[in-house]
């Protein structure tokens, strides 16, 4: 069997080249020659959004929750399932990755999501959409790099900084949950939530096929 890539779309954006890949049966999305994500698994990235619901206070009615990155659509498709989410807004920077789910092949992952009402797509960098002034949420699920310790541009890096963080904060509501994937663990990054004022910092793991595991670092914003 050839497992070799096959480029279905190849697109030179504001932040860089963005390439959609099919690998036998799979997706794979390449940001400036960095491997991103694939639809072969999705567990660490469902994990994401599940994760950020379950350390909410209990008995919050219609929770909010912003998903920084679509990506191959595993974390969106998650949060339209679970029916005790209320809006879901999606922050994407690239147009090429949200055209890919409206009208190309990563379709077969979003698309009943996208058809949701709660959910809504914003086109923009989510580091200066976050910084900017705009609604709370209960959660924030971020999933834009492969992680803290391994950004996709240098822009990224600022979002896991100390300003970065205080930024998460603000938008979250007493309570709120801010949850970060990673595809290894970072001590370095608890930290740096513990610093920026979070409690119950914890770190969630996904063993994967090979090498360290995924995981979900988690939050809390101050009641």
């Amino acid at each position: 069997m050839n497992d070799s890539p096959i480029v279905i779309e190849r697109h030179d954006g504001p932040y860089g080249e963005v390439v959609l890949r099919r690998r036998g049966e799979h997706f794979e999305i390449i940001a400036n020659g960095c491997f991103l994500m694939d639809t072969s698994d999705g567990r660490s990235e469902r994990l994401l959004g599940d994760a950020a619901l379950a350390a909410l206070p209990p008995g919050r009615p219609e929770p909010v929750v912003l998903i920084g990155g679509l990506g191959v659509g595993f974390s969106l498709a998650r949060a339209a399932a679970e029916p005790r989410w209320g809006r879901i807004t999606v922050v994407e920077r690239e147009p090429a990755v949200v055209r890919w789910h409206r009208s190309g092949p990563l379709d077969a992952v979003s698309g009943p999501a996208l058809a949701d009402p709660r959910t809504e797509i914003v086109e923009a960098d989510l580091v200066g959409w976050l910084r900017g002034r705009g609604p709370a949420y209960d959660a924030l699920c971020l999933d834009i790099d492969n992680g803290p310790d391994w950004t996709v541009t240098e822009d990224n890096e600022g979002l896991y900084s100390p300003a970065g963080l205080a930024a998460c904060r603000a938008r979250l509501r007493p309570g709120g949950v801010l949850a970060v994937w990673s595809a290894q663990p970072s001590p370095a990054f608890e930290q740096a939530l513990r610093n920026a004022g979070f409690a119950g910092v914890t770190t969630e793991e996904i063993t994967v096929a090979r090498g360290v595991p995924d995981v979900v670092h988690l939050g809390i914003s101050a009641a």
